[in-house]
């Protein structure tokens, strides 16, 4: 999770997301180089006292001026539709989550199993165990398997919400009426947090999501406690 002060992005805990964390630094980096460029002729300017009158007509500088921009755009959009791609694949998941969105809270549903279902409320700060997080705590976890493809059908009951969690580089919205539906898969066991990311009334706030990673194993020992 993101710890204070922080300016940079979360952990990422996803192949998804080291793929948008290598694409933002790309970017980054492009409008780096932009920006010096554009600082340094703007200065050059105002501190030289000649003036070229060749270079304020010529059809080399506008050629140029015209093709580079068009060269920077397609070194950006080509890595971006390769990534809008991946993020759309649908592979054969080995598990399908169905996740419910309230006015405030959610609910989950492990459709592969029978009368596996449950909500997930964010826990009260004056329930809150020492270590624990104030206002990303909730009283029911997602459990999950690690390095296994899992279907997430996202909806929502009354309005619009969003199920976002950072660190796997996921963000699908809730809509009534409608079930979207995403792909997640993460690389390493851990505890994700995440919050709705539209806004949804007045305890929009107050909607976390805990999504808690665990190996295969662990993960068919929860079921079995679970069932």
């Amino acid at each position: 999770m993101a710890c204070p002060v922080q300016l940079g992005f979360q952990d990422a805990a996803s192949p998804i997301m080291e793929e948008l964390m290598y694409f933002h630094d790309h970017t980054l980096m492009i409008v780096f180089l932009i920006s010096s460029l554009v600082l340094y002729i703007i200065s050059l300017m105002l501190t030289t006292e000649l003036t070229h009158t060749s270079t304020m007509d010529a059809q080399e500088v506008e050629t140029v001026w015209t093709i580079l921009p068009a060269v920077i755009l397609i070194l950006i959009a080509l890595p971006s539709l390769r990534i809008l791609y991946m993020m759309d694949e649908i592979t054969t998941p080995s598990l399908t989550l169905k996740t419910m969105g309230h006015q405030w809270y959610w609910s989950y549903e492990y459709t592969d199993y029978e009368n596996l279902c449950f909500d997930s409320y964010m826990t009260p700060s004056s329930d809150l165990k020492p270590g624990e997080l104030r206002l990303l705590e909730v009283d029911n976890r997602v459990v999950l398997p690690t390095e296994m493809s899992i279907r997430m059908l996202i909806s929502s009951e009354d309005v619009l919400h969003s199920w976002t969690v950072p660190s796997l580089g996921v963000k699908t919205d809730a809509i009534p009426g409608r079930l979207n539906q995403t792909t997640l898969m993460t690389s390493r066991p851990g505890i994700y947090y995440g919050q709705c990311s539209e806004i949804c009334g007045a305890n929009h706030s107050f909607m976390p999501i805990v999504l808690e990673l665990v190996p295969l194993k662990h993960f068919e020992e929860w079921l079995l406690a679970m069932l």
